[in-house]
């Protein structure tokens, strides 16, 4: 690049000379501009970027995704108690001193088999539980999903308001050092005092200050993104059109009633507890259990045995009424439950929605702010040449029009999370809903390939392939 004060150096030939250079320079500029904006465009970063970094690298998604499998797992190991257990037996005995006659070693190998035959219902009980459990689970990992993108949403918008600060202050630092040394000149040749030189100082060294607080925040900002998506963030695109939205806050009221995971969550643990409650009473019921063994002892002696075993509690210490009242109590807790779940989600929609009603108030003030304020700073620079006006009135001008458009910047990055706010309190900032293009975790993946509790081991082909699926074979 040519510096301008060597281009000022260059003598001009003639006026129509100048002119045509000036029209190439700023033609060649103008298409370098346009290169540089088509390429930043391409490659910088937008919001859906930053969701699906988050969906794909989250620590917190894959913690919960691991309990929704144990979940799984004990719908397995319930319906595998309504199953035989089979049994390998090996026994050997030594005995000293030996009796006249007799070996001092002996062993026995068996085979055995038990089986629960009734058991008053409980087992197929305990299967409902977990299931319940499950589907409960699967909303809990839906709660952990919007958490993490509305975090994203919000890392997204802070690195851009602090970038945007930052360039402001950038600006005002510039604009204060020439007025500095305007003012400074003014003092050289005795227009102004050395208080106008001393203020102008002042309000530089206040707008250094200011640049260094930005800067720290946008690096505390980078920082959280790094922290939500796994990157630091580079060039952000522009904010995007913000999604649509439901005509009243009524509609989105009932919206998230019935789709917020908190309520399916504490719905499935209210069905769970009303099974507790019944299983907890049929454990007072009788239960009747078969066994069967084949054993062969050292000496070739061949021993079968089959039997039934009948039993029914008549006194255990209390146990049993403690066991019943608990599970009526997690009921009733259940219940609580899901009726607080149910207001602080119609709380959390209606402070959303006011959220973005303020949002959009102060969008609109903000925006006529700016201009009265750049219409403001521009008149008093204007007088303050002609000796209307002092040094302290254009810093004051400056400062207001600094801290509208701060403001503005505040108030659309508030708008923008609050709209992302709004849809996490209906339930609908998930992947999927967001349409973000990702392959989407499917949670019953995994419970279908153990949900018979299959025999195989976790190298089963089937566990093998939904294991290869979410990444972890």
């Amino acid at each position: 690049m040519i510096p301008q004060a060597v281009l000022r150096q260059r003598p001009a030939v003639d006026g129509k000379g100048r002119n045509m250079r000036r029209r190439g320079v700023r033609t060649i500029l103008a298409a370098v501009t346009a290169v540089f904006a088509l390429a930043g465009a391409a490659t910088a970063e937008t919001l859906a970027d930053a969701l699906i970094s988050a969906y794909k690298t989250s620590n917190i998604i894959e913690q919960n995704r691991a309990v929704l499998r144990a979940a799984d797992e004990d719908v397995a190991s319930a319906v595998a108690a309504l199953r035989p257990a089979l049994s390998f037996i090996a026994n050997g005995d030594y005995s000293d001193p030996v009796s006249p006659g007799t070996n001092n070693l002996s062993g026995s190998i068996a085979l055995s088999a038990q089986m629960t035959l009734y058991d008053s219902g409980r087992n197929r009980i305990a299967v409902d539980i977990a299931k319940e459990t499950v589907l409960a689970t699967r909303e809990a990992l839906v709660g952990v999903e919007q958490n993490i993108l509305q975090n994203a949403v919000e890392a997204y918008f802070g690195v851009r308001s602090a970038t945007e600060n930052v360039s402001i202050n950038q600006n005002s630092v510039r604009v204060l050092g020439e007025n500095l040394r305007a003012t400074q000149d003014q003092f050289d040749v005795g227009e102004v005092t050395r208080t106008d030189v001393a203020l102008s100082e002042a309000r530089l060294a206040g707008a250094r200050a200011a640049l260094a607080a930005a800067e720290g925040q946008l690096a505390a900002a980078r920082e959280l993104y790094k922290a939500v998506t796994g990157h630091y963030p580079g060039p952000l695109a522009v904010a995007p059109k913000t999604p649509p939205l439901p005509r009243s806050v009524a509609e989105a009221r009932a919206i998230a009633q019935r789709s917020h995971p908190s309520i399916l969550q504490a719905q499935h643990l209210v069905a769970a507890s009303d099974l507790g409650v019944t299983y907890a009473a049929a454990q007072r019921l009788p239960s009747l259990t078969g066994s069967a063994s084949v054993a062969r002892s050292d000496s070739g002696q061949d021993v079968s045995r089959l039997g039934i075993n009948l039993t029914q509690p008549i006194y255990a210490g209390g146990k049993l009424s403690s066991v019943h009242r608990k599970a009526i109590a997690q009921r009733d807790q259940a219940r609580a439950g899901l009726h607080q779940a149910a207001v602080l989600i119609d709380q959390g929609v209606g402070s959303a929605w006011a959220q973005i009603e303020v949002t959009r108030a102060q969008i609109s003030a903000s925006a006529r702010e700016v201009e009265a304020a750049q219409i403001a700073y521009d008149g008093v620079r204007e007088e303050a040449k002609l000796g209307a006006r002092t040094t302290l009135d254009v810093l004051d001008a400056e400062q207001s029009l600094l801290d509208a458009r701060a403001s503005r910047i505040t108030a659309e990055a508030d708008y923008q999370t609050a709209t992302y706010s709004l849809l996490a309190t209906m339930g609908l900032l998930t992947a999927e809903h967001l349409n973000l293009g990702v392959p989407v975790y499917d949670p019953a993946g995994y419970y279908n390939a153990v949900k018979s509790a299959p025999v195989t081991s976790v190298r089963g082909k089937s566990l093998d392939r939904v294991l290869e699926a979410i990444g972890r074979n």
